[in-house]
């Protein structure tokens, strides 16, 4: 029995009577638009919108494959694929995109952003602005000038780094740093004028006391008119004399024009104009144990000495070096006195 069955497996060649019509054969009649259970990877990364949930290209699902129905690329046909998101179960669908050999989001989550696809992007519309332009002569033209014209830019730009280059080459190390020595030479005169303009006005004196200086400003505007002018004259006064209250002439008192005003003013006589006027008489040096002689003589104003000598007096005073100055004044202005009443008498 085993050995028929083995036999019969190993036939190769069947009998085909020739009334066979294969056409009358039954076969299965499937749905149309039949689904394929197919295990595909994520081909890009995307982002659930239900629960957005983060799904990463690569990882693997058990997809659903379909054929697109009235959706045809060159008569090739697109595939739709079917799965859920790991996350809510939420279902997510995506389809082929012949025509630029990807992928294209249906519904269900969004793409996320990919460099290089964007970079396809440009290079399509890139391409697709080259043909047009291809099409229309004028902006054929319009691109052959602008083209022109950003080539003469470039040469005049390359010349000119040339020309650089040339006098850089000319340029050796030690005219490089002979400038620089005399730029830092120029920075450090500056900086000392800088420091003396300072010291200048923000000065130390030798009690250690800062001084600020103000400059007068030179801009000040002259030309706006004075309400009133003031002339103030200062008279220095004897020492007698007593300061006064200072006086004012008011002249040309005109409608329309500035009033200007005399003041004179006694000024007080300051402790150095007192000293100044003081004469210092130096005291002649007296030789030690030695007296001293003043010696006064009273003459009658009508003679001489020798005509009258009983009117003439004279007196010998001796002085030590103890004695005060202040006696030696008292003394002699006594003595004066006493010649003036001789002479009174006398003339008498």
């Amino acid at each position: 029995m085993t050995v028929c069955r083995v036999q019969r497996s190993k036939i190769f060649q069947k009998y085909y009577p020739p009334d066979f019509d294969p056409s009358k054969i039954p076969r299965a009649k499937g749905q149309r638009n039949r689904q394929f259970v197919q295990r595909v990877m994520a081909p890009y990364n995307m982002q659930c919108d239900t629960c957005h949930e983060y799904i990463y290209k690569g990882k693997k699902f058990n997809m659903r494959r379909e054929t697109a129905e009235g959706e045809t690329y060159l008569g090739l046909k697109i595939f739709r694929f079917y799965f859920r998101c790991p996350n809510c179960l939420a279902e997510i669908t995506f389809k082929t995109d012949l025509e630029n050999c990807d992928y294209r989001q249906e519904h269900g989550a969004t793409r996320l952003f990919e460099a290089f696809k964007l970079y396809q992007q440009e290079e399509k519309a890139k391409e697709t602005k080259e043909e047009e332009e291809k099409k229309d002569p004028m902006k054929m033209l319009e691109k052959r000038t602008k083209m022109s014209r950003a080539e003469m830019e470039a040469l005049g730009k390359l010349e000119e780094l040339q020309e650089t280059n040339r006098r850089h080459e000319t340029f050796g190390p030690d005219q490089y740093f002979q400038n620089l020595n005399g730029a830092q030479v120029e920075a450090l005169r500056l900086q000392e004028e800088d420091e003396k303009f300072i010291q200048k006005l923000y000065g130390r004196t030798e009690d250690g006391k800062i001084i600020k200086r103000i400059l007068d400003d030179e801009n000040k505007n002259m030309d706006s008119p004075v309400p009133a002018k003031l002339e103030i004259k200062h008279e220095p006064v004897d020492e007698d004399q007593k300061p006064s209250c200072s006086s004012a002439d008011v002249m040309n008192l005109k409608p329309g024009t500035p009033r200007q005003v005399n003041v004179v003013t006694n000024k007080r006589t300051s402790q150095r104009e007192l000293l100044s006027r003081i004469v210092a008489v130096k005291k002649q040096k007296m030789e030690k144990n030695k007296p001293v002689i003043i010696k006064t003589e009273i003459q009658d104003a009508t003679g001489s000495t020798e005509d009258s000598p009983e009117h003439s007096t004279s007196k010998q005073f001796e002085t030590n070096r103890e004695s005060q100055p202040i006696s030696l004044i008292s003394t002699l202005s006594a003595l004066q006195g006493l010649a003036d009443y001789c002479s009174d008498s006398s003339s008498d």
